[in-house]
């Protein structure tokens, strides 16, 4: 059952924790606003990126895959349920940290320690709010045995 997928409860029942589509809506709502959290990183970074030097195209072109590429990791890991998609979507966190950590390196300086500072600060919120998704999931997980 995807997101889309999920009906609510009747009103006169009540949701239990083991309820599918009640876990299923948290996990779509838990998408959302990760999504949308992860989106004001995307704001931020992407035109950093779209300023790296066109001799270093590899690198402009990895890093904005990267980028742009760890919302479809969210979206899968909402869609299946699955805790290892989440443990993929926070591999990506680690992936893009280790990028900006590249670029405001001091023999690079694509970007400054205070972009960096502040991309950090964004992306920790994301990982944050990951952080917890997982414990979720894996707390359901175990009640599911």
């Amino acid at each position: 059952m995807s997101c889309a997928e999920a009906q609510p409860a009747p009103e006169n029942e009540p949701r239990t924790v083991l309820d599918p589509a009640s876990s299923l809506q948290h996990a779509c709502m838990e998408q959302l606003a990760i999504v949308e959290k992860y989106e004001g990183f995307v704001d931020y970074v992407y035109p950093l990126l779209r300023g790296l030097p066109r001799a270093d195209y590899v690198l402009r072109d990895h890093a904005t895959h990267a980028v742009l590429g760890q919302v479809l990791l969210f979206i899968e890991a909402g869609k299946s349920g699955q805790v290892s998609r989440l443990y993929a979507a926070d591999a990506g966190i680690a992936h893009l940290r280790f990028i900006l950590r590249f670029c405001a390196a001091p023999t690079r300086k694509f970007i400054s320690q205070h972009q960096h500072r502040t991309a950090a600060i964004l992306l920790a919120e994301v990982g944050a709010m990951l952080g917890a998704w997982v414990k979720r999931a894996q707390a359901a997980k175990r009640e599911r045995g």
